[in-house]
């Protein structure tokens, strides 16, 4: 039944080219066609416009308030690669998983894991140096986000052992060497295609020489999600070929509505309260002086001709849009990308109402870390770790569609 009071009532033609994965030219182009036609007052498209796009449709069947409702059946073991700051472990603990080993290189990462969960076990260091056969609890899942190295190709059968010197296949060992019942990896959306889609091919090829079904993997967007970012992963999630006739893995419902930045700052749907100060990186004055002339969500071309010249220099006469660059965010739309600092000249991430970089909480936030989640290292370091993090409700999302994958797994087995 589609539900209309809880969901969102307009959107802006950028919020949604983001929700339909289509370029913000196609949605002008059918405003242009009178396709589509924008309250004069606001600029925004009524939802009653846009009803017959599935991906509209799926906020108004959302099972989301279903799905938060699931619980493990029995206690669910979880190990963690590539752990970074916690976003994905943190995710996977409100599903219900018991973490018993996180790995991760960076120290100040660890130091933040250690902080906040003095009770998990955190191995610091190399994935290299990691022998996985030690663990003697029986694992369920195994998670992790790899980077994306490129693999060599010549002369090679594309197995296992072809990937070796590459973090794929250190995860690769780790599943060989657990022999989780289920695992799941997260990358950028652009290992879909990298060299030709050719490094995909020889990651599937390993998957299934360890045993596994990969499922057709999805590039997940984390506004559906109940996050206020326009942030896309891409998600792999494998079952062990013996078990995989005993269940089928459904993938999460999105949250009812998209949630703006406003909702990451302000008391309501997401926080009890408003967004503290924090440390945070600073302009230079002359160009919080040229940031000072761009618009809510605005970048460089809002300024006038003479400061889009002084600020892009060369830039200035090259083609495309850079629509990253002096790039301030809007309160009523989500959050861009965020990156691992937010002051980076190609992917500018400035306050919507001061002159200044996002300070690190608001960046936890704009993530959906809780506000009790402290991060340890320098600024940087914090910075670091809440860019490149997995963000928790969307993680939260996934680990439930797993738990949910285990309960019918262990219902099956039980009555066989």
């Amino acid at each position: 039944m589609l539900n209309l009071e809880k969901s969102p009532n307009s959107f802006s033609a950028e919020l949604l080219a983001d929700i339909l994965s289509l370029p913000k030219r196609s949605i002008e182009s059918k405003i242009n066609k009178g396709e589509l036609v924008p309250c004069p007052k606001t600029n925004l498209i009524p939802i009653e416009q846009v009803l017959h796009f599935k991906e509209i449709k799926s906020f108004l069947e959302s099972n989301w308030d279903e799905e938060e409702k699931i619980k493990p059946l029995r206690n669910y073991n979880l190990i963690e690669l590539f752990a970074g700051g916690g976003g994905l472990a943190l995710g996977m603990e409100a599903a219900g998983f018991n973490s018993v080993l996180l790995n991760e290189l960076d120290k100040h990462a660890c130091s933040t894991l250690r902080h906040n969960r003095p009770n998990w076990n955190v191995v610091e260091g190399d994935i290299s140096q990691v022998d996985f056969t030690k663990i003697k609890e029986p694992v369920d899942v195994l998670t992790g986000g790899f980077p994306c190295q490129a693999f060599s190709y010549a002369g090679k059968s594309l197995g296992f052992e072809d990937t070796r010197g590459t973090l794929f296949f250190e995860m690769a060992r780790a599943i060989k060497e657990v022999n989780p019942k289920v695992f799941m990896a997260e990358n950028v959306k652009a290992l879909l295609k990298h060299e030709d889609g050719r490094t995909l091919d020889v990651i599937k090829n390993v998957i299934d020489e360890l045993g596994y079904v990969l499922v057709e993997p999805r590039v997940l967007k984390a506004i559906f999600y109940k996050v206020p970012q326009k942030r896309e992963r891409l998600i792999l999630v494998g079952i062990r070929k013996d078990l995989i006739d005993k269940a089928d893995f459904s993938w999460p419902s999105p949250y009812k509505k998209i949630l703006a930045l406003k909702d990451a700052f302000y008391k309501g749907e997401l926080f009890s309260s408003d967004v503290q100060k924090s440390p945070g990186q600073t302009y230079p004055e002359r160009k919080k002086e040229i940031m000072d002339h761009v618009p809510p969500g605005g970048y460089w071309r809002d300024l006038p001709d003479e400061l889009q010249r002084e600020y892009m220099k060369a830039s200035y006469f090259l083609g495309g849009g850079k629509t990253g660059m002096a790039r301030r965010l809007s309160l009523s739309e989500p959050s861009l990308t965020l990156t691992t600092a937010p002051a980076q000249k190609q992917t500018e991430r400035c306050h919507p109402l001061e002159t200044r970089p996002l300070q690190s909480r608001e960046y936890a936030r704009i993530q959906t870390f809780p506000d009790n989640w402290e991060f340890q290292g320098p600024l940087s370091a914090v910075y670091k770790q809440i860019g490149n993090a997995v963000p928790v409700n969307m993680a939260a999302a996934l680990g439930r569609a797993l738990v949910r994958l285990l309960n019918d797994i262990e219902c099956t087995q039980v009555n066989s």
